[in-house]
């Protein structure tokens, strides 16, 4: 198939950093080039892939000190799209809803898969308006909230099956916290559950210009009080593996409707167990006793840890293996863009499952 994946411009395709949704975006474009499709990817120039790269802008937005508006380089990007549409059987938007008006006359051959939550009071009219787009969740809570729309499937995350090596024997005695400094993240909740059991934790996260005074003013302080948390700040790819790998527990600690958490399934990948708060998503992804441990409160995490470290960490990867590769996530997918009325309505070549193209001779 050719298919058009639409990445958003603010990160690069993967990320430098943190960007769950261009990190995801690069995971399933390479996964459906390794199947044999045929993939181009609209994004910031300075992403890297092995797919056919349209850079729509000289650098990610959020990186580049002379952008001042994003919604200009967003426009330029979608006018392109538009002139090009016809070259693919599925074009595939990550970009929430700014493309929809764009879409209109060839909507039967488009998903757009909703990476945020879907809560605010503002979206329901918006949806309502447009409730023919084919969209994609990517858990079943997170479509929750949302007015009677066209959703064409539900797409949990997908990662690399060699992204992230599997730790049998993690090295570090400490938690972990992995994410951004924010109030629904709870990093609060995470240093009180350390502070409980009087282990380690580390916390590397990302701190937003939105989330300056929360830091400054709530978690700062708390770090500083209790000797047994370390800061450690943004953290890239690299060191990620090491971080989750050496952590005896992932701490999850959230307090809102989170739409999937990708977090969880990379210290899945580890080998990592989580100990997680059951809002939003959450549910969904940890098996309650095997991946990880579900919990309500602070006290009942706190009461829980010794059992999360004894955690079969073989079978936490397995969970991995079964439910999150990248491979299962982007031959989700393509079930759905060959679901899709604008896409049935050709015939699709018939593909073995590595992807190459598949030669029925009839025999006399």
């Amino acid at each position: 198939m050719k298919i058009a994946q639409i990445a958003p411009l603010a990160e690069s395709v993967p990320p430098k950093l943190y960007g769950g949704t261009e990190r995801i975006v690069s995971y399933l474009t390479e996964e459906l080039v390794a199947q044999g499709h045929g993939v181009t990817l609209f994004a910031s120039g300075d992403s890297v892939t092995d797919a056919r790269l349209v850079p729509c802008s000289d650098l990610a937005l959020r990186l580049n000190p002379a952008v001042k508006d994003h919604l200009p380089h967003q426009v330029v990007m979608l006018e392109e799209i538009r002139r090009r549409a016809h070259e693919f059987d599925v074009l595939h938007f990550h970009i929430d809803l700014l493309h929809f008006p764009l879409i209109r006359d060839f909507a039967d051959r488009t998903l757009t898969t909703l990476h945020g939550r879907l809560d605010l009071p503002d979206l329901k009219p918006f949806y309502q308006a447009f409730a023919d787009i084919p969209l994609v969740s990517i858990s079943n809570d997170q479509r929750r909230p949302m007015p009677p729309v066209n959703w064409a499937g539900t797409v949990y995350h997908g990662l690399p099956a060699d992204l992230l090596p599997f730790t049998e024997k993690p090295k570090g005695n400490y938690l972990a916290f992995l994410g951004r400094i924010s109030p629904e993240k709870r990093p609060d909740r995470a240093i009180e559950i350390a502070a409980k059991v009087g282990m380690q934790l580390k916390i590397a996260a990302k701190i937003d210009n939105a989330d300056r005074a929360y830091w400054e003013t709530v978690i700062e302080p708390m770090v500083k009080r209790h000797s047994n948390v370390e800061f450690i700040g943004e953290i890239n790819e690299h060191q990620k593996a090491a971080f989750l790998g050496n952590a005896g527990a992932l701490l999850f600690p959230i307090d809102w409707p989170e739409p999937f958490g990708l977090v969880m399934i990379e210290a899945m990948a580890c080998g990592t167990p989580v100990i997680a708060f059951g809002c939003g998503s959450v549910p969904e992804v940890i098996d309650n006793g095997v991946s990880g441990i579900l919990v309500d409160s602070v006290t009942e995490a706190a009461e829980n840890v010794e059992w999360a470290l004894r955690i079969d960490r073989r079978r936490v990867r397995a969970t991995f293996e079964k439910r999150f590769t990248a491979e299962r996530m982007a031959s989700d997918y393509v079930d759905l863009y060959r679901n899709l009325p604008g896409v049935r309505t050709k015939a699709a070549p018939l593909r073995r499952s590595n992807g190459q193209p598949l030669d029925l001779q009839v025999v006399a």
